[in-house]
């Protein structure tokens, strides 16, 4: 751990323990940010990322939480401002899918991924933005996804959960802008992660040849643009959808 950008920065992201979650806490971890790990169901997971930090001279902590339970997330920052002394940045990162056809699609499987994915990050982020403000100095990051601009056919939930975000993002900067604050969105495109290895070859492919620069995402891509807007040097950057995606989408 060398790099110093973010020391002395508290750093909760949510959906920490794989993926690209677990990509941006070693991220942020390196840059010098002290960071909580959320999960929701596998905490030994998340352990592994918290020891992989500390491994390499970083400061981490695992937060077993559901972000879609308001009660429990309101209870939770609060401890955790209590605890670390303060929250700087917040990255939304939790996320879950229940794709099907709209015709298909059962109301459970509607409310449960709004819940989580649009849901969970309004109960962050105002459990947060307290904090923030009293500080004069946050960072809330977003992670939408190239659906949420471009439609995905089996995933009317999910796009709509973060086209919301969106709109969500740009609304809160406009607020919270005067303190210091800044909100922005990250949106991956097809990212090699636990939801895409599954992929039948052919369906591999066919995306493949949507993709300008040949291949699928690193989770390491998308940790590398939010630790940018995570700086100092992205202070004058709010409001934003930052795509990355490897040209699938020029939005």
């Amino acid at each position: 751990m060398c790099d110093v950008q973010l020391k002395n920065k508290i750093a909760l992201v949510t959906g920490g323990s794989r993926g690209i979650g677990r990509a941006i806490c070693m991220k942020l971890a390196q840059m010098g940010a002290e960071v909580f790990i959320n999960f929701s169901s596998n905490e030994a997971m998340a352990q592994e990322v918290k020891n992989a930090i500390i491994s390499l001279g970083g400061k981490a902590h695992v937060l077993g939480l559901d972000v879609a339970d308001a009660a429990a997330v309101q209870q939770a920052i609060r401890s955790l401002v209590e605890t670390a002394g303060g929250l700087h940045i917040l990255v939304n990162n939790a996320g879950i899918t229940r794709d099907t056809l709209l015709v298909r699609m059962k109301q459970e499987d509607w409310n449960r991924v709004i819940a989580t994915n649009l849901g969970g990050v309004f109960n962050c982020t105002q459990a947060a933005i307290s904090t923030m403000m009293k500080q004069r100095w946050g960072r809330v990051i977003n992670i939408g996804s190239v659906v949420g601009s471009m439609g995905n056919a089996g995933q009317a939930n999910y796009a709509a959960a973060k086209a919301g975000l969106e709109g969500f993002s740009r609304s809160v900067a406009r607020e919270v802008a005067s303190r210091g604050i800044t909100v922005n969105v990250v949106a991956p495109g097809f990212i090699e992660t636990d939801m895409t290895a599954g992929l039948p070859e052919k369906h591999r492919e066919a995306l493949l040849s949507q993709i300008p620069v040949g291949r699928m995402g690193k989770p390491e891509d998308v940790a590398e643009a939010v630790a940018f807007l995570a700086t100092e040097g992205a202070a004058y950057i709010t409001g934003q959808v930052l795509h990355v995606n490897g040209g699938l989408f020029c939005g």
